[in-house]
């Protein structure tokens, strides 16, 4: 690891350091900007990652997915270390659009700074601190200065440690530890005790970790389970009915934002509870009542029992994620987002934007019954104010509760009549620059919480991703396409005497691109054919490929023999300096005078079948692969081709499959050829290419070039 980023624990003994270093200087450093929680990062000693050493103010399971990060990763606290400044992030939406990773798992009201640990010459890791959602946008002077100094402070004493041979460690979390006891030592005093025992409704205190350490005799009987069950449990595991992640999410969201909130929750059989809980920077409180307005509290009704417990669960995002990688294309992005994401949030329909040129493009879109809706997007210029153009071009997302509150903002001309009655627009941002906008829309009236808008934000940052992929492989794709056409022929010649098919299959993984090549080309009456496979198949094999085959078509237009022509072509080959081998099988072909000359380069050997339907593999003289000794020499052999014999040549992609003995596939080919008959040489190629498995699975790419002689 460079001196930058090098890590305290690589120098010297590993003695730990005998006060909590790390814990006091985060604590005081919280402390001076009044932040709740925070984390200090320690880089790892071998490796370019930032490892947890110290936690305060909130569960380190909050934190579990950051607890080992790669300087390169997409968080703050990486991005600090990595570029050596203070990173702001003012709130859950600037979160949302900035780290979508981050927001979609804690897609809650809270501010953060992370900032690097770092002398003038070393990089020794990053620490972060939250406030609640309340926090101002922006972070002052006052707490930036602060936040700076002290990291500073802890970096000159972590350069000592390292200079005295003393390496920081791991300390304990910073959370209050939760007493578990009678009521009267958990509040302090007995007449405490007393006072909260007869107020008309029940209280809880909940720690950092969601561990009950007091309940009064009023929330054990509300809730229905004794006070000594509930002690030391946490609430959703020591009461069945409130094991739900929207309730846990509830807790996480409190002490996270450090905002009161609330819920409502159905005690079996029939009667629903209010919970209102109240953080702090040392646990939460909780107040048990019943719900006396349950019916207006849930003016949609009770959820059904097949309704999702919340927006989108973490288990559903972890899904969707996984899902958005294997995306290839723009259109299974489009179908990806339409099959999985819309209908976990609600909507009906959806549109996805790109930009071109200054103006928007419908990539993608489904669930309108009337596509002429769809199409008045397309074209559209970024300059004009729609909803679609503001989100793309200033990277905000945008939400619509109803058809009133959109023409309210924007002009009937610019609204979209689509007959849906609520829109979700959201900017679709990767590598910091907005890719497009993913257009959600919903049948009825809708409401977008605050957690439900970070949750879509952020979900938003992933389709993002996965577009800018898809994008980039939709222009490589047809990049290789057009490539592809453009070095290979598009027909072959009519040639007296001879009949011709070709089939090409690029491979399945990569840019469907390769280096495998044939041609067919007239000399002096004859046919000059040519079959070959250069190393890889990506756009330097193509490339190299495409240079190779009209250097075989020059040197047989001059007259060459076979043999020169291979000669010749091997020196090309290592002259052009491409480090990349070739096999490759060349041959003149006489139709009149029943024969063939060939040569061959480490390339397969051709198949025979003579007219009475027997197969041969031709035994062929040959030299070594192209490109590899310019002194080699490539000998010929004649082979003796009588009327209605057709020639096999192909590269190893079609016979060569993992497990399967090459001598093994060359007999099999050989058998389907005798079985397939005098059929013509068009239908015969489709039937070798179909019932080739390895043509199937296609890890390679596949040519094939049939041959007959008529007489």
């Amino acid at each position: 690891m460079s001196d930058g980023h090098m890590s305290p624990a690589s120098a010297g003994a590993r003695t730990r350091v005998g006060r909590p270093l790390l814990s006091l200087a985060l604590a005081s450093m919280m402390d001076e900007v009044h932040a709740h929680s925070g984390a200090v990062y320690l880089m790892a000693a071998d490796e370019p990652v930032l490892e947890m050493a110290a936690i305060a103010g909130l569960p380190r399971a909050f934190a579990a997915p950051w607890e080992r990060v790669g300087l390169s990763a997409p968080i703050p606290v990486a991005e600090a270390a990595r570029e050596r400044r203070l990173v702001w992030v003012g709130g859950e939406h600037e979160m949302a659009r900035r780290y979508p990773r981050i927001a979609v798992v804690l897609p809650y009201p809270f501010a953060l700074a992370a900032i690097p640990v770092a002398t003038a010459s070393k990089v020794y890791g990053a620490v972060f601190v939250t406030w609640p959602g309340s926090h101002p946008p922006d972070l002052s002077d006052r707490e930036r200065d602060h936040l700076t100094a002290a990291c500073g402070r802890l970096a000159v004493r972590l350069e000592r440690a390292v200079e005295d041979s003393v390496a920081p460690h791991a300390e304990p979390d910073l959370l209050s530890a939760a007493q578990v006891g009678a009521a009267a030592g958990t509040l302090g005093t007995v007449e405490a005790a007393r006072m909260v025992a007869r107020l008309p409704y029940g209280l809880c205190s909940l720690d950092l970790h969601g561990r009950i350490s007091f309940a009064n005799a009023a929330a054990a009987e509300l809730i229905g389970v004794p006070v000594s069950r509930l002690l030391g449990s946490q609430l959703w595991v020591a009461v069945p009915w409130l094991n739900d992640p929207v309730y846990e999410d509830r807790y996480r969201g409190a002490l996270l934002s450090q905002h009161s909130t609330s819920f409502v929750a159905l005690r079996p059989p029939g009667d629903w509870l209010s919970f209102r809980l109240y953080p702090s920077t040392t646990g939460l409180s909780v107040r048990v009542s019943r719900a006396r307005a349950v019916t207006e509290m849930n003016r949609e009704g009770p959820r059904s029992e097949d309704a999702p417990s919340r927006l989108v669960s973490i288990s559903q995002v972890l899904s969707l994620a996984g899902a958005l990688t294997e995306a290839v294309g723009v259109q299974d992005v489009v179908q990806l987002v339409a099959d999985e994401i819309a209908p976990a949030v609600g909507s009906q329909a959806l549109v996805v934007l790109g930009s071109r040129a200054g103006r928007l493009h419908v990539l993608g879109h489904r669930g309108y019954p009337d596509a002429r809706v769809v199409e008045r997007f397309d074209g559209l210029p970024l300059t004009e104010p729609t909803p679609g153009t503001r989100a793309l071009t200033t990277g905000v997302p945008a939400f619509f509760d109803s058809r009133e509150h959109l023409e309210r903002l924007y002009p009937v001309r610019h609204a979209t009549p689509d007959g849906f009655a609520a829109w979700a627009y959201l900017p679709l941002i990767a590598s910091g620059r907005p890719v497009g906008t993913c257009v959600l829309a919903y049948a009825e009236r809708h409401a977008f919480p605050a957690d439900e808008r970070a949750v879509l934000t952020s979900l938003g940052g992933l389709i993002a991703q996965a577009l800018e992929r898809a994008v980039l492989y939709d222009a490589k794709h047809q990049l290789a396409h057009g490539l592809q056409e453009a070095l290979l022929p598009h027909t072959l010649p009519s040639l007296p005497g001879i009949d011709a098919a070709a089939r090409y299959l690029p491979a399945t993984q990569g840019m469907d691109i390769g280096g495998d090549f044939y041609d067919l080309v007239p000399v002096d009456g004859l046919a000059a054919a040519v079959i070959g496979d250069v190393q890889g198949h990506n756009v330097t094999a193509a490339g190299l490929m495409g240079q190779l085959r009209t250097a075989v078509r020059a040197y047989s237009t001059v007259g060459q023999t076979p043999e020169e022509v291979m000669r010749s072509t091997n020196r090309l080959l290592i002259d052009l300096g491409a480090d990349l081998f070739a096999s490759c099988l060349y041959l003149r072909l006489d139709p009149e005078r029943g024969r063939a000359v060939m040569a061959r380069a480490g390339h397969p050997p051709p198949l025979l079948r003579r007219p009475d339907g027997r197969v041969r593999v031709l035994d062929l003289a040959g030299g070594p692969l192209l490109g590899i000794d310019g002194s080699a020499g490539y000998p010929t052999t004649e082979v003796a081709l009588a009327p209605g014999s057709v020639l096999v040549l192909y590269t190893d992609g079609l016979i060569e499959s993992p497990g399967v003995d090459i001598e093994d596939a060359l007999a099999e080919l050989g058998r389907q050829l005798a079985e397939a008959g005098d059929r013509p040489l068009d239908a015969l190629a489709d039937e070798l290419v179909r019932r080739s498995a390895a043509a199937r699975e296609r890890s390679d790419d596949v040519a094939l070039l049939l041959l007959r002689a008529d007489g």
